[in-house]
């Protein structure tokens, strides 16, 4: 997961500014919840108790908010992630940390918005950055472990490679498919089988 650009979201300054990012919060949680290919600018007007121009001194459209609201989404769970991975300093239970705390946060999204995220390019193309982001974090705690005798000597270009084409399975909604498995529960049992695969 990486943390995007400040530009990639609304700008909360001036008069009101408070309360557009509190609204802005609510909107991210709510299209996480349920999705949003269903919802109008209408529909979340009348869920988020405001009016469509408030909505439109968000973004100047529904595609704008949903893709703000995607970006914002990755962007609080990265923090949150990053300061799971701090906490930890022994090879192993980093690389445990990191995936647990991927799949602590994709949880509270419901099937519905990861289906709609996979429709949608412009969100769908944040999803993959993210996914891509977290495939070369995990290949670097890999190093690190490798590189400390924590982990089993791997070929680790090879390993990196299989683990971000589950990453892109998983957020292509091709392990869902497949499985049954929300995306939550993939990086669960991800986690769980690189830990086995890799430890000493």
């Amino acid at each position: 997961m990486e943390t995007t650009s400040d530009t990639e979201s609304p700008k909360h300054t001036g008069r009101g500014a408070k309360r557009r990012s509190e609204l802005f919060e609510e909107l991210t949680d709510l299209l996480v919840a349920e999705g949003f290919a269903h919802l109008t600018l209408d529909d979340l007007a009348a869920r988020l108790h405001c009016s469509k121009r408030t909505l439109y001194g968000l973004a100047g459209s529904k595609e704008q908010l949903v893709r703000a609201a995607v970006v914002q989404f990755f962007r609080r769970a990265t923090e949150r992630v990053e300061a799971a991975l701090a906490a930890e300093t022994e090879p192993a239970r980093r690389l445990a940390a990191y995936l647990r705390a991927v799949s602590a946060e994709l949880a509270p999204a419901s099937a519905r918005f990861f289906d709609d995220l996979a429709a949608f390019e412009p969100a769908a193309e944040v999803y993959d950055r993210n996914t891509r982001a977290a495939a070369r974090r995990v290949q670097q705690l890999i190093e690190e472990g490798t590189a400390a005798g924590a982990f089993r000597e791997v070929h680790v270009a090879f390993a990196a490679d299989v683990i971000t084409s589950v990453m892109v399975r998983i957020q292509r909604r091709q392990v869902a498919a497949a499985t049954g498995l929300t995306d939550a529960q993939a990086y669960a049992n991800l986690s769980e089988l690189l830990l086995h695969g890799l430890t000493n």
